[in-house]
């Protein structure tokens, strides 16, 4: 197991220190990243595009923006100036629904209930959850099991259950749950730029484009 490695651990009274210490273990960990699962997600993602699949996301507090982010920088980032049509359903999205399901049924449910019936075998669900423990994550995950729906997830800690239950994870090993969504957040701007740029159109010249 990955040791996990704790910010801060002490009381800083100098701002410039604290910048250092966030920063570098921040780029530690995306350096020391599981490239070789990183690819095998990529792939992952790739293949349900083709099959025209639907992706899923979801995520609580700062880890639910992400969901959200994913959502924007998938459907219109990733496809414009490429023939990829992804598409990309955020669980976070419709709020009424979430609070409809929060306050009749349990807050557990407000991404199973929605998965149970717009997820279909060989869709992929993407779980953002530093912790890896959350209840209505891992209700989630367990939905997209019996629906035979791919999990990829990204965690921080040891990972949780939620590393348990996924077909992929992207771990962050770190207490610091600012550090982790950062990292989240940064792969995934990665993935969806890596995928707008092995599938540009071959008349747009690269050095033109915005990302």
């Amino acid at each position: 197991m990955k040791k996990i490695i704790n910010f801060p651990t002490k009381i800083y009274s100098d701002s410039d220190e604290y910048f250092e210490n966030y920063t570098n273990i921040k780029i530690h960990l995306l350096k020391k990243i599981n490239k070789k699962e990183l690819k095998k997600v990529i792939q992952e993602i790739l293949i349900a595009v083709k099959n025209g699949k639907n992706l899923f996301s979801c995520g609580n507090g700062g880890s639910a923006s992400t969901a959200e982010h994913l959502s924007c920088d998938f459907s219109k980032g990733s496809c414009t100036d490429t023939n990829l049509n992804i598409k990309v359903i955020s669980l976070n999205s419709n709020v009424s629904l979430m609070t409809a399901i929060a306050n009749d049924i349990s807050y557990d449910d407000i991404f199973s209930y929605q998965l149970a019936r717009f997820g279909k075998p060989n869709d992929i669900l993407l779980l953002f959850s530093v912790s890896g423990t959350s209840k209505n994550i891992l209700k989630c995950a367990k939905e997209a099991k019996k629906k035979k729906i791919k999990i990829i997830s990204f965690t921080g800690f040891d990972g949780g259950k939620i590393k348990k239950l996924s077909k992929h994870n992207i771990n962050f090993p770190t207490n610091n749950f600012g550090i982790v969504e950062d990292c989240h957040l940064s792969i995934m701007h990665y993935i969806s730029q890596y995928i707008k740029n092995i599938n540009i159109k071959t008349n747009k010249k690269i050095s033109k484009i915005a990302f």
